[in-house]
């Protein structure tokens, strides 16, 4: 059993650490006050062929894993960057999985190689506000009509629709009530987000993460061409799920990174900073909330790789990924909130970025699955435990 990244893992790692070696806290910090999408730092990460690490050599992608997209979320989360640049390029490292599986080789020819040159964008449509976490009741439908759809409802929590041109979107093609499963009866595609009249995207203002908008999309009859439905009609839910685990492990990977930046600040803060003749790192109430921190991130970072590794081999992952992104969620949680806390007053100030860390790993406990819903998950899938929800 080897726990250490390969040559070629590493070299991965370093490239991209030399692109976001280019922008610095005080570019992260100046799109969190603006709000303008790091439209520079996107293009240079696709230039150097990034966006396709995990999709297949025959679209111009580098035909590596999900643990190599790891890797450079991570990276890219690690640097300061955080959410604001790991999200900035996430949908594109893992969203396009149904189509690569289960795509038809015109539609992945048209669909990936755009994608991984940087020339599209794509969103996530599949969240709704009545829904919830609960996919199999949404109510977002798509009607046939000649050699068309037409999309109707409103999807919730799509992030960078007002940048994307494209958008990969769950609906239901058969009522819930005509299907023998919820699981059934809806359909996957992958199309244009129209800007016309059949659609409008809503920016929601949020708490964190300003440079990566989300928003509420409406649809009112989008046309949607039938060579763009993904799979077979009515099963979109079960093409969704190649795409789940590999998210979840993402998130993971970047919440790691963004306690262990927060962990360095802190700890650099701590050797730095003179109270009453010595320096805060001396004292144990410093130190061990620290050291704590950098055990409870090196654990969950172990089960985050294992679940990529496990993905990449193609054996089952489900608990894996799961318990990944939650142990890192709030590893990386209790980090930037010790991180505050060892800067004292300081932490509260935007200019030392600890804060800003704060609010951005918020995302990693909600999204895009809740902490309960993961324990629940694993109490039934792996303990043997009765269904709960």
């Amino acid at each position: 059993m080897d726990f250490t990244f390969s040559p070629e893992q590493e070299a991965v790692r370093d490239a991209v650490a030399r692109i976001c070696a280019k922008y610095d806290d005080t570019y992260w910090l100046a799109r969190d006050t603006d709000g303008e999408f790091p439209e520079d730092f996107v293009a240079d990460i696709a230039s150097g062929g990034w966006l396709g690490i995990a999709m297949p050599e025959a679209y111009g992608g580098a035909g590596l894993g999900v643990t190599e997209a790891a890797i450079i979320a991570q990276t890219i989360a690690e640097s300061g960057a955080c959410l604001s640049g790991a999200s900035s390029i996430h949908m594109n490292l893992f969203g396009p999985m149904p189509v690569v599986v289960f795509g038809t080789a015109e539609q992945k020819e048209r669909m990936l190689v755009p994608l991984i040159k940087g020339e599209d964008r794509c969103c996530f449509g599949v969240t709704e506000p009545d829904a919830g976490l609960n996919t199999t009741a949404i109510s977002t439908r798509a009607e046939k009509a000649g050699d068309h759809y037409l999309v109707h409802g409103r999807k919730m929590w799509t992030s960078t629709a007002q940048t994307a041109n494209k958008i990969l979107l769950l609906a239901r093609t058969t009522p819930k009530e005509d299907c023998a499963k919820p699981t059934e009866g809806l359909s996957l595609f992958y199309t244009d987000l129209d800007r016309g009249g059949a659609t409008e995207v809503r920016e929601i203002a949020k708490m964190g993460r300003k440079a990566v908008d989300t928003n509420a999309v409406f649809f009112d009859g989008l046309k949607v061409p039938k060579e763009n439905l993904i799979g077979e009609e009515g099963k979109g839910f079960h093409y969704l799920l190649h795409g789940l685990n590999p998210e979840r492990v993402l998130i993971g990977a970047e919440a790691v990174g963004i306690g262990r930046i927060a962990l360095k600040k802190a700890s650099d803060y701590a050797r730095e900073r003179v109270v009453f003749g010595r320096p805060i790192g001396q004292n144990q109430a410093i130190q061990h909330p620290l050291a704590k921190s950098w055990a409870e991130l090196e654990a969950a970072n172990l089960m985050v790789f294992k679940a990529a590794s496990l993905y990449d081999a193609g054996q089952p992952c489900g608990a894996e990924a799961n318990a990944g992104k939650y142990l890192a969620a709030e590893a990386a949680f209790h980090a930037c909130e010790s991180a505050i806390l060892t800067h004292g007053g300081m932490g509260y100030a935007k200019e030392f970025h600890v804060e800003r860390y704060m609010r951005e790993v918020m995302i990693a406990r909600i999204a895009p699955v809740s902490r309960e819903l993961i324990l629940s998950f694993i109490a039934e899938r792996v303990l043997g435990q009765p269904k709960s929800y």
